[in-house]
């Protein structure tokens, strides 16, 4: 039998195999409680054949079409139209009630993809028209999934009308996926149905994932760990998607393991925060009602993973069934679809002890002096890893941090209109070596075939000669008081080398906060842990901390705010040469 060539045969198959199996559960919180709609493989198709027939009036084939809505429902079936119809999909954040920073995020991605349309749901079409008058883009159809048909002859529900599928090749698009934004300006890298179908092969392979399986979780959908990981893998196996919301799973982080126990996911994943989440607000009562027996794979992936996190998760949920060697942590990145490394049968420790300041100079190395403790991503998936020196390009040996270096079917062709970024990431050689690879901008190290990932190229504080990891700084401080929510640290152009600490703190009611105490906490962690001290301690309110959509600190972001003055801070203590960066009016 013929191999699959694209997304759309290898669902068609599926459909036509299970037309009845359950496609999508989808889980609305209504008074605490989780209500489930289900929609089969039929009535999936079929929905989703209806506004390919619609869409077809507005956009041509390889036009782009904005997917822009927070129903879980409506983001499939809008993106299976596309398939359908031959749009290139165009993932976004649902509106967010004029938010300045999304409502700039979408202008732009809707100038560099030259979007000619938006999918969108009737509730939510308003606030879109709205977003796209007032940024310049009010000619962009803004196009309702849930619309019936208007006057234009466009196909409304139960007409029984037929159209033939966009014919596709191997190399067509399938979506766009803009990054996260973290460290520069979002960038849409192309998804080709090679590319897909590649990496679902690989996340099977590594994963474990069976034909007919039930998986999902509450991850949003405009991000790739949501849609390639919950919903694609899901429809690729001819299984079950359960999908809450993010919502839902941040409101009671319960919902979320109830939900892997009441539906039998045998996979579901999620950046280290929500398992740190889950270990602090899930009750004991609520984990006698849990069972977690059925949870084969619990993947960590998105952000940096913590072997700390993955321990406490482990011991805390193991009265619930949670079976030793469930937690795989993964790493991946949009430029390759989604997964790069992991798998379920790596091994049970997350984390390996290394010397501090063996790190720091670019070496893992059992420990002669201060550990520290990094966790591993698993073996490569299906992919050629190496980790190469980004100055001379040259391969490291195993131990040595330098910048991860991937090649395999599962890379896409680059970035939309953007030819010099492209050819700056893609298609790359090592110096003395193979040609083909995509620079990821991440730094990492291999050892005993596993891939540690330390920390993003451009984030890494240089300090005295030593290679400090943001993250790893942020923890520290985080740590140093009981009402500490964000934090970002970050390098300033200072006359000395310098960074800067901004950390949120959490409103409280009960007594005044001693905000200076909080600075001298902060800077006493820095000076034990890391043996530094900040140039820059900020403290300011609770959501100050800028966040990329899939909720990764945006450091760059924070660190141009600082230096405009734009930060509103609630105290803060600054070296005079740090301060002398600021404008004038913003010095204290």
């Amino acid at each position: 039998m013929r191999a699959h060539q694209t997304f759309t045969e290898h669902l068609q198959a599926r459909i036509a195999a299970t037309p009845d199996r359950e496609a999508l559960i989808l889980l609305t919180e209504r008074g605490g409680v989780l209500t489930p709609e289900t929609l089969t493989y039929a009535e999936l198709d079929g929905a989703a054949r209806e506004v390919a027939a619609r869409l077809r009036r507005h956009v041509r084939p390889g036009d782009r079409t904005l997917i822009a809505t927070g129903s879980r429902r409506m983001f499939v079936t809008g993106f299976l139209a596309c398939l359908y119809a031959g749009a290139v999909a165009v993932p976004v954040a649902p509106p967010s009630g004029g938010r300045g920073h999304h409502d700039e995020r979408v202008a732009g991605i809707v100038r560099e993809a030259a979007a000619a349309c938006v999918l969108t749901s009737v509730a939510e079409a308003p606030e879109v028209s709205q977003l796209l008058a007032r940024t310049g883009y009010g000619e962009v159809v803004c196009l309702p999934v849930n619309g019936a048909a208007g006057a234009d002859g466009a196909v409304g529900p139960g007409s029984g009308t037929e159209e033939p599928l966009f014919a596709t090749g191997p190399d067509t698009a399938v979506y766009l996926q803009y990054t996260s934004g973290s460290t520069r300006d979002p960038r849409g890298v192309i998804v080709t149905h090679r590319s897909l179908l590649a990496n679902q092969r690989a996340i099977a392979d590594a994963l474990g994932t069976r034909p007919g399986i039930r998986l999902g979780g509450w991850l949003p959908l405009h991000h790739d760990m949501g849609l390639v990981g919950q919903v694609l893998h899901a429809l690729w196996l001819g299984g079950t998607a359960v999908l809450l919301t993010p919502t839902a799973f941040v409101k009671r982080p319960a919902h979320w393991l109830e939900t892997v126990s009441r539906y039998g996911l045998t996979v579901s994943g999620a950046p280290d925060f929500a398992y740190e989440l889950c270990v602090r607000r899930v009750n004991d009562a609520q984990i006698a009602g849990l069972d977690l027996s059925g949870w084969e794979v619990a993947v960590s992936g998105g952000e940096p993973v913590h072997a700390a996190t993955l321990e406490a998760f482990a011991a805390r949920f193991a009265p619930a069934g949670l079976r030793p060697g469930a937690l795989a942590p993964c790493y991946g990145l949009a430029e390759a679809t989604l997964l790069v490394s992991g798998t379920r049968t790596a091994p049970a420790a997350a984390g390996r002890t290394v010397d501090a300041a063996a790190l720091e100079a670019g070496r893992l190395t059992a420990p002669t002096g201060p550990g520290r403790v990094v966790a591993h991503c698993g073996p490569a998936a299906s992919a050629d890893v190496r980790v190469v020196d980004p100055e001379t390009r040259r391969e490291l040996p195993d131990g040595r941090i330098g910048e991860i270096w991937v090649r395999g079917d599962s890379v896409g062709p680059g970035y939309w209109a953007r030819p010099a970024e492209t050819a700056a990431a893609f298609d790359c050689r090592i110096e003395d070596g193979g040609s083909g690879y995509l620079r990821t901008g991440d730094l990492g190290a291999l050892a005993d075939g596993l891939l540690y990932v330390t920390g993003r190229l451009k984030d890494v504080i240089v300090f005295a000669g030593r290679n400090l990891y943001p993250q790893d700084l942020e923890r520290t401080v985080q740590q140093a008081g009981g009402l500490f929510g964000s934090a970002t640290a970050f390098l300033v152009p200072a006359a000395r080398e310098r960074f800067v600490i901004v950390q949120e703190v959490r409103p409280h009611s009960r007594y005044d906060v001693d905000l200076p105490g909080l600075v001298a906490a902060i800077q006493r962690r820095l000076t034990e842990e890391h043996q530094v001290t900040a140039g820059g301690v900020v403290l300011v309110r609770s959501g100050t901390v800028r966040r990329t959509t899939s909720g990764k600190v945006e450091r760059a972001a924070m660190r141009r705010l600082f230096l405009r003055g734009e930060l509103t801070p609630l105290y803060q203590r600054l070296d005079a040469d740090v301060e002398r960066l600021l404008p004038a009016g913003c010095r204290r």
